[in-house]
């Protein structure tokens, strides 16, 4: 399946522990709940330039809430990537967050 990188990714998550894990040359991103690794390892490579030597996913299910205080209703399940560049390369849009 070739889709565009652009639906693959769909943001970057810039959080305190995603800060942290770039210290570790890794970055964490919000894909698409289809997307499997390699796509996301070709996507990457194809956004930043850059080379990914890894990447760990993982499903986040989403969350029970109410609307208006009465409907029963949840937020949207979703699915992160963990993406492991190689020595001596980093994406810039985590540094200047």
């Amino acid at each position: 399946m070739n889709r565009d990188a652009y639906t693959v990714i769909k943001r970057p998550l810039i959080t305190e522990k995603s800060m942290d894990a770039t210290s570790m040359n890794k970055y964490v991103f919000e894909v698409d709940i289809k997307a499997n690794k390699v796509e996301i390892a070709k996507a990457i490579e194809e956004m930043f330039s850059v080379d990914v030597k890894k990447v760990n996913t993982l499903r986040v299910k989403g969350k029970a809430k109410r609307v208006n205080s009465r409907v029963p209703g949840k937020t949207a399940d979703r699915k992160k990537a963990y993406v492991t560049l190689k020595e001596g390369q980093s994406i810039e849009i985590f540094e200047n967050a």
